[in-house]
């Protein structure tokens, strides 16, 4: 009987499977950080909430976050966080982009969230983000024992044919020795990093690879509105519709809204909630 790909490739042994490229890996469905990670402990529970494109430009968006917001507050099971795939604002202007800010505060949970192409005000400048979202552009932080990594993938305003830039490069450099590989990561970012998948940047697989050695469960991103998923092994690379009041889906769904995600025994489930006002 002839095995699938998928099958077949867990035979691979572990130091083959380290000196694959991503690409491969991805083609594969394996990725070696999670067949270190099969005896994981200590990674707790908790639910939270992922929102993308916001695209905040007047007061009719925060009147429309404002329920959004609610609806979120009002779940049977409250989240612990938020992460915000980018895109605060729709111009890139101080004004939007405190309005953004002050519309996220009314959650009451931290919100992590990673500059968006439209959060630069021209070209390269993203001085009003850097002053309202101080320390928000390549960082990482834990929640029961998961380590979360909000990462920069913007090449200013540019939109499509981009790369990831060399800087943040750099700070992952820096940060994969000092992470846990055993213990479930996630990734955040604006530009999608999933293959074949709209507005991808030229050098998403020299950032995956570099998380080879580490258990990556998800990556979620935004910049593309609508769903798509691209599976490697035990991790999930995603993308939503809109979180708008204005914009539209790029795959020309009607829904907007978020997902809601929980983090359990080592994996994460999530859900699509659709704005219901």
């Amino acid at each position: 009987m002839n095995q699938s790909p998928r099958l077949r490739s867990h035979a691979l042994p572990r130091r083959r499977a380290l000196g694959l490229s991503a690409g491969s890996l991805l083609a594969l469905g394996l990725w070696p950080g999670a067949l270190r990670a099969a005896d994981v402990t200590g990674a707790g529970a908790f639910r939270f909430v992922v929102i993308n494109d916001v695209h905040y430009r007047n007061e009719k968006c925060g009147m429309w976050l404002e329920k959004a917001f609610r609806q979120i507050k009002a779940a049977p099971n409250p989240p612990a966080f938020c992460l915000m795939a980018g895109d605060y604002s729709e111009n890139g202007t101080r004004e939007e982009l405190a309005a953004a800010r002050d519309a996220f505060k009314t959650l009451g949970i931290p919100v992590f969230g990673v500059i968006g192409n439209h959060d630069f005000l021209a070209k390269d400048d993203r001085r009003a983000y850097d002053e309202i979202f101080p320390a928000r552009l390549n960082y990482r932080f834990e929640q029961h024992g998961w380590q979360f990594l909000a990462l920069d993938s913007t090449q200013g305003r540019l939109g499509s044919n981009t790369s990831i830039q060399p800087h943040t490069l750099r700070w992952v450099d820096e940060q994969i020795p000092k992470l846990d590989p055993k213990r479930p990561t996630v990734i955040l970012t604006h530009f999608p990093l999933g293959p074949i998948t709209p507005a991808r940047p030229a050098n998403a697989d020299a950032l995956l690879e570099r998380f080879k050695p580490i258990n990556l469960q998800a990556v979620f991103s935004g910049h593309f509105h609508g769903f798509t998923e691209r599976r490697f092994a035990d991790a999930v690379l995603t993308t939503n519709c809109c979180c708008s009041a204005w914009r539209a889906n790029h795959d020309f769904s009607k829904e907007k809204g978020w997902f809601a995600c929980e983090a359990r025994d080592g994996r994460i489930t999530r859900e699509f909630v659709a704005a219901a006002f």
